[in-house]
């Protein structure tokens, strides 16, 4: 049977054959499946906390069923798995950055508000008491706790010894156990170290309770003491510290519980702090110093790195077309050979040829000219070594365009350029560079966003080092804006993620404005 939908215009097949028609329930079946799994996902994000995951996967699993199973959406079937993995992967970090560009969220304000209070409520310290050496005695498949205060040598105080009744120490539930006081220790052989090791998470939950009522937590590997919580939860939302006789009060303005003093206790929450990773960015001399210092060096190592890798591989392009050259096929395969090693590889041997101690670029300096360059701790030369390793890196891209583009010249335009005296330099300025320029621009531009962000090339040569004196945040004179923020981030004592997204999302909109602008050069509709 088959009828067509004039008015949707979209055939509606319904196929005599069993085995297509088993294969579209089957087909079924599966998107069944796919929403069910990710509508799980939802929950299980939901009960932990994580909103944001949870909104991606119902977005995502409600679009699914929809164009999936609605008739009229039958042609963008099949460009949703691409459209999917660009909001998954692209998109919703995108949006996720910017949320926490407007965030303290960092390595000190990183937990949740309730798990700060957890944490906080779960703190103990050690009461004034005796505090008890701790010993494990096997009794057939369960363990005796034996505890004594003080040693035999111990004239002043009265020794005291207590024993608690065979334990299971593989249940880990806090729990509550009474022990008995006794007038000797148990007369099995005692266990090692190791034992109590293996069973420290079991004996962390114990609550020794003596016949006294004293209770007693354990206070290191060997010992058991009096142990009482630090914090008391009251009803306003602040915790009365017992311990210094302080009250902490939350505030929501620095994610901290603040003491009376002003003292901030940490682990804090991320709180909303509105523009102020962004204005800290431009006002605060420590950050705006180095930010704007790897700003202009960001874009000066782009441009001059396209300048140079484009004069290089326009020359050698010029002289491969030189019909005089023998043997061209063979230069050709060689100078391209670069661009078939992995950039890693490459930058990891020029890093050894420019150790300064070892390397051959110094051996070869110091017995032409008896110098000795650092390449690594002074920043300009560091700065000249990434260009020229840069350099090498990216001429055969640029070599491979000029060539298809000088080839792509008619030959006419030179034989009459011949023919009206005109010589090389004519040829270059009036028919070479007018006609490959156009063509070649909107990759240029590409080729200047590429090394915008040329993470790989900083991190494997020089690491962004030598660092920026007096910033307060990791900084180095050979960091681009790509490197400053991974290490603001991620590396040294910085882990600021408010203030690194603030600077990521500036980075997007900079390269999504060259984008932009090589779209428009290079004349295409979207």
């Amino acid at each position: 049977m088959y009828t067509t939908n004039a008015s949707r215009g979209l055939p509606r097949h319904r196929s005599r054959h069993l085995s297509e028609r088993y294969t579209r329930w089957a087909l079924r079946c599966v998107i069944a499946v796919l929403v069910i799994a990710l509508l799980w996902l939802v929950i299980a994000f939901h009960l932990n906390g994580q909103w944001m995951f949870a909104l991606l996967f119902l977005v995502l699993g409600g679009s699914l069923a929809v164009v999936f199973t609605k008739r009229t959406l039958m042609s963008h079937r099949y460009i949703f798995p691409a459209v999917a993995g660009l909001g998954v992967f692209v998109i919703f970090p995108l949006l996720y950055t910017i949320g926490i560009s407007f965030s303290n969220y960092s390595s000190s304000n990183l937990l949740s508000e309730e798990r700060v209070r957890g944490q906080l409520l779960s703190q103990t310290y050690q009461a004034e008491g005796k505090a008890f050496d701790l010993t494990l005695y096997q009794e057939g498949e369960l363990v005796r706790v034996y505890l004594q205060s003080g040693g035999e040598n111990d004239h002043e105080n009265k020794v005291q010894r207590f024993v608690s009744s065979p334990l299971n120490l593989a249940n880990q539930e806090s729990r509550q156990i009474g022990i008995q006081s006794v007038d000797v220790p148990p007369t099995q052989q005692p266990l090692g170290m190791r034992a109590i090791i293996q069973a420290r998470d079991s004996l962390q939950g114990l609550r020794l309770l003596t016949p006294e009522g004293t209770e007693l937590r354990m206070a290191g590997l060997r010992q058991f003491a009096p142990m009482v919580n630090r914090y008391e939860a009251r009803d306003d939302g602040s915790l009365y510290d017992r311990r210094d006789d302080r009250v902490l009060i939350p505030d929501q303005t620095t994610g901290f519980f603040v003491a009376d003093n002003g003292e901030q206790i940490t682990p804090g929450w991320p709180v909303n702090v509105g523009f102020t990773n962004y204005a800290k960015i431009f006002t605060d001399p420590d950050i705006r110093g180095p930010f704007m210092q790897i700003f202009v060096w960001t874009f000066v190592f782009a441009a001059l790195t396209v300048v140079f890798t484009l004069a290089v591989g326009f020359v050698l392009a010029s002289l491969l077309q030189w019909n005089q050259l023998k043997g061209k096929a063979i230069y050709r395969t060689l100078l391209i050979l670069p661009y078939a090693v992995p950039a890693f590889i490459s930058i990891l041997i020029f890093k050894g040829m420019f150790n300064q101690h070892f390397g051959e670029v110094n051996m070869i300096l110091d017995t032409l000219f008896g110098i000795r360059p650092e390449w690594f701790t002074d920043p300009w030369l560091a700065r000249s070594m990434l260009l020229i390793v840069n350099t090498w890196l990216g001429y055969p891209y640029m070599l491979l365009l000029c060539m298809g583009l000088i080839q792509a010249i008619p030959q006419d335009l030179y034989e009459a350029s011949a023919v009206d005296g005109g010589g090389p330099l004519t040829n270059l300025f009036k028919i070479t560079l007018p006609l490959i320029i156009k063509p070649l621009t909107p990759l240029l531009i590409a080729a200047f966003a590429f090394n915008f962000n040329n993470f790989v090339l900083i991190a494997l040569l020089t690491g962004g080092n030598p660092d920026i004196l007096g910033a307060s945040t990791p900084a180095g004179t050979t960091d681009l804006l790509v490197s400053y923020t991974y290490r603001i981030a991620f590396q040294d004592a910085g882990q600021n993620f408010g203030l690194a997204a603030a600077i990521a999302t500036l980075i997007f909109l900079l390269v999504a404005g060259m984008s932009l602008l090589n779209l428009r050069l290079s004349k295409v509709k979207v």
